[in-house]
Order: C-alpha cells, then sequence, then structure tokens
C-alpha cells in the first residue's frame, strides 16, 4: 500500500486542484462494480462462453468482443447485453456521492451506466452529458458539471464503442472526443477510479493520446494492491507483483502517479478526507441578533464585519443565510475585502442563501435551505442567535436548529460565547462534553474555552477565531 504520508500528500495537492478549479475525474468500470453492475469480466463472461473460450483465461476481453462480432456480424448480441446488465436500476456509491459534492466539473468514463450523473443531480447539480460527437458542439444552460461518456450510454447500445474495431477507429470516428481528452489530461489534475492494471480500456484510451512536451501534469490513479489469491504459491504471487509495479512505471509516461489501496473500501475514506479537508476551508456563519446584549449594535456590526473580512483574507470561503441583525455584516465585510483586492480574492469567496419569506410550507423550505447551505462548509461559527417572540426576546431555535445539522454533517462548532444568547448556549453545550465534539482534537478545547472573553472594541477575539480556523485546516 502506498505511504500514508505520500496519501496525506496527495489530498493536500488534490484539495489544492478543487480550490483552483482544477480537478477531474476518470471513473472506470470498477467504480459502477460497487453499486451492483458488472465490470468487463462479468460483462463478457456469456459473451466468453459463447465462443468457448472462458473469460478467467482471457486477458485482452476486448478482442473477445471483436470474436464475438466476427462470428455474429452484427454488435446486438453485445448491445443487448449491455441493456440487460445497464438498465436496472442501481444508487451510486459512496464514491459517486462524494465525487458529486466536490466542485468538479469535469467527469469522463468509459462507463455505460447514469451513475455520474445521477448522483450529480443528487447533489442538486446540473450535468451536461455527452456521449455523441454531435453532443460536443452544444452547451447544456445552467449545467454545473460536464460528464464525458466516451463510449457511449446505455439509452443507445448499438451506438456504443464496443469491440476491438471500433477502439481501433476511434481516433477517426471520435476525433473530437480524444482532443477534449488531450485538452483536459494538459489543463486539468485528473483522478482515475475504478480501473485495474488489466484494465482494458485504460490502455486503449492512453494510447490514443498525446501529451506534448517532457513536463506533464500529475494525475492520480487508484488501484488495488495486487493481493495473494487462495492457490497462488510465492512464485505466482511475485510475478503479479513485478508486473503490477511494471504497470505502475509504464503510467508514469503519462504523469499518473499509482496510489495503491490495501481494499477498495479504502477508496471512500480517502475521498471523505478530501472532503472534509477541502470544507474546512469554508466557514457557515449562523446566527441572528434582534439584540446585542452586553454588546453596542455598531460594536457587534464591527465584530461581524472584521470576522467576515478577516476569514476571505485568510482564503477561506464564507457561508450565510443572511440573518437578521447579522446578514449585511457579514455580506459587507467579504465584500470589503474582495473588492479591496480583487486580483487575490474572489466573489465566489461569499455564498449567499437569503431564507424565503413568502409560500407555502416555509418551514420545510428553511430546513431544506439550512441543510443544503450547511452541507457547503466544514467549519461553523456561531454568533449572538436571538429573536423577538411576541415581543419578548429568546434565543433563537433558528440557530440551534443550524447547530444540530452542523453536527450531523461533521463540521467542527466554534460558539462564540461572548456574543451570548444561543452562541453561549452552545458553548457550553459543546464543553460539557468536548469529546463528542472534537475528537482527536484536544488541542482546540482550550481555544475554544477562551471565546467567552473579550474587551470593548476587541479585535482580538476576531483574531483568535481566524487562529482556530487557520490550525484546523493545517
Amino acid at each position: 500500500m502506498t505511504p500514508k504520508h505520500e496519501i496525506d500528500a496527495f489530498i493536500k495537492d488534490f484539495v489544492k486542484d478543487l480550490e483552483q478549479g482544477t480537478a477531474a475525474v476518470f471513473a472506470g468500470a470498477g467504480m459502477s462494480k460497487s453499486s451492483g453492475f458488472v465490470d468487463w469480466p462479468e460483462l463478457m463472461r456469456d459473451i466468453a462462453a459463447e465462443l468457448g473460450l472462458k473469460v478467467e483465461l482471457e486477458h485482452d476481453l476486448i478482442s473477445v468482443a471483436q470474436f464475438h462480432f466476427n462470428r455474429r456480424k452484427t454488435s446486438d448480441g453485445l448491445a443487448k447485453k449491455i441493456l440487460e446488465e445497464f438498465s436496472g436500476h442501481a444508487e451510486p456509491s459512496p464514491v459517486h456521492e462524494v465525487l458529486a459534492r466536490l466542485p468538479i466539473h469535469t467527469y469522463w468514463t468509459t462507463n455505460y451506466d447514469t451513475l455520474i450523473e445521477d448522483a450529480l443531480r443528487k447533489a442538486y447539480r446540473v450535468p451536461d452529458v455527452k456521449f455523441d460527437v454531435e453532443h460536443l458542439t452544444t452547451t447544456k444552460p445552467k449545467r454545473d458539471a460536464v460528464v464525458y461518456k466516451m463510449h457511449g450510454d446505455v439509452s443507445f447500445p448499438n451506438s456504443a464503442i464496443l469491440y476491438k474495431e471500433q477502439y481501433e477507429k476511434y481516433h477517426n470516428t471520435h476525433a473530437p472526443f480524444i482532443t477534449a481528452l488531450g485538452g483536459d489530461l494538459v489543463s486539468k489534475t485528473f483522478l482515475f477510479i475504478g480501473f485495474s492494471f488489466t484494465d482494458p480500456n485504460l490502455d486503449y484510451v492512453l494510447s490514443r493520446l498525446h501529451v506534448f512536451g517532457g513536463k506533464k501534469r500529475t494525475h492520480y490513479c487508484f488501484m488495488r494492491e495486487v493481493q495473494k489469491e487462495a492457490g497462488d504459491d510465492d512464485e505466482l504471487f511475485m510475478y503479479k507483483r513485478r508486473k503490477q509495479d511494471l504497470r505502475i512505471d509504464d503510467l508514469k509516461r503519462f504523469g499518473i502517479q499509482t496510489l495503491l489501496v490495501d481494499d477498495y473500501r479504502d477508496i471512500p475514506e480517502i475521498l471523505q478526507h478530501i472532503e472534509s479537508r477541502f470544507r474546512k476551508k469554508t466557514i457557515f456563519v449562523s446566527g441572528s441578533a434582534e439584540e446585542y446584549g452586553e454588546w453596542d449594535r455598531q460594536e457587534a456590526l464591527n465584530f461581524v464585519h472584521a470576522l467576515a473580512a478577516e476569514s476571505v483574507k485568510a482564503n477561506l470561503r464564507v457561508v450565510n443565510g443572511f440573518g437578521w441583525g447579522i446578514g449585511s455584516a457579514v455580506i459587507n465585510g467579504a465584500l470589503e475585502a474582495i473588492y479591496g483586492n480583487p486580483q487575490k480574492y474572489s466573489e465566489d469567496q461569499l455564498v449567499v442563501r437569503p431564507f424565503p419569506q413568502h409560500g407555502d410550507n416555509l418551514p420545510m423550505l428553511w430546513e431544506q435551505y439550512r441543510q443544503r447551505m450547511v452541507s457547503l462548509a466544514g467549519i461553523a461559527v456561531f454568533v449572538f442567535g436571538n429573536k423577538r417572540v411576541n415581543g419578548d426576546v429568546v434565543d433563537a431555535s433558528g440557530v440551534r436548529r443550524e447547530f444540530e445539522i452542523a453536527i450531523e454533517h461533521g463540521l467542527v462548532p466554534v460558539p462564540i460565547a461572548a456574543s451570548g444568547y444561543m452562541a453561549k448556549a452552545l458553548w457550553d453545550e459543546v464543553l460539557a462534553d468536548p469529546a463528542k465534539y472534537y475528537s482527536g482534537m484536544d488541542w482546540i478545547v482550550p481555544l475554544i474555552k477562551a471565546l467567552d472573553t473579550r474587551l470593548p472594541n476587541d479585535t482580538n477575539l476576531v483574531s483568535r477565531i481566524i487562529k482556530i480556523i487557520k490550525d484546523l485546516n493545517k
């Protein structure tokens, strides 16, 4: 297995690519197999048997598909097999779901199924699916991601790329796909998932690519380390390992660095670490204020303003629901930092989702808003948190709900006790059981405890909050 420090370095580097918008994914059959679909050996099992061959003994399955086509003079049998195997309903796997939630805008796949686009829609994103050359000339309105299905789609099995002759002619019949993929490999960092080191698709795809120049962009590929199977003697096992090592070296020709895992189940865990690290670059500011307690109103607004501004300057993204008495200060602070240095900071660092005030079933709509807002972040900062009910000022139940959602989504809570109200109540709660909210982060507890005090016009409180957020991102 690849050493942990190399996996950690990959996670850190890939998060940077996510931040810069240059991350891409290339999905192979193994990624769909975890959802219940077949891989190439299973897809070809009956086809091989019809030819009197055993799929276990065949390593060039694309040639087996060609043999079947040669005998039948038609690809109808293969097309029917695709319909049978990939038309059934299957849910996206945890890998699909994590990748769909991440800000990845380019997905390539040799798979025929619809799992990638299904996962994107589930994550409230709009996929622009392209599985025919003609699709490349059009752009779907309001798309969030492009899914290139370079070998076709289950909905048009007769047009799918299946047998060897089609692969050999692909650079002519599907030249625009090759051009687009070549361009993406130069400008984006790819993560190859679901390919084995014997996968025929990977060979045929890479053989048609020409990456110009001696310097190549670094890409990554997950592969399962060769395991000693039942019946393997030491000599056969060492042979398999040697072949995998040679394969790994060969992939370096294309700038692909292989990350070996003991088990495919390790991959979702690694991706979740990527998501967690990326999300910690985004803070969700939760709060509302009908009054500010011991704070002077302007002093309180200055504090929130400074917190948002310093967050942007720390290269963080700020998410806010435009809470009463708080939202304007968050927006103004963030925008002041962004427009103060537009070459360094971006409007993308501010995400505002004002709550709808009219319509049917507002509580359900507010819950959906909260779920989506909170899910964007990795850290939740809670300030003030009060509202007026029947003339009385009470702790805000909405802020409490946002805290609950934040914990459900795995966010790190940072309640500012010095601001009072619901923020103080949440501060009491997390410190009553710090192991529950800060597992494995003992260092953060004294820093959270220190958030119950402030001095008049205290800019040091903002500095202490930003320090906590920066330390969480180390």
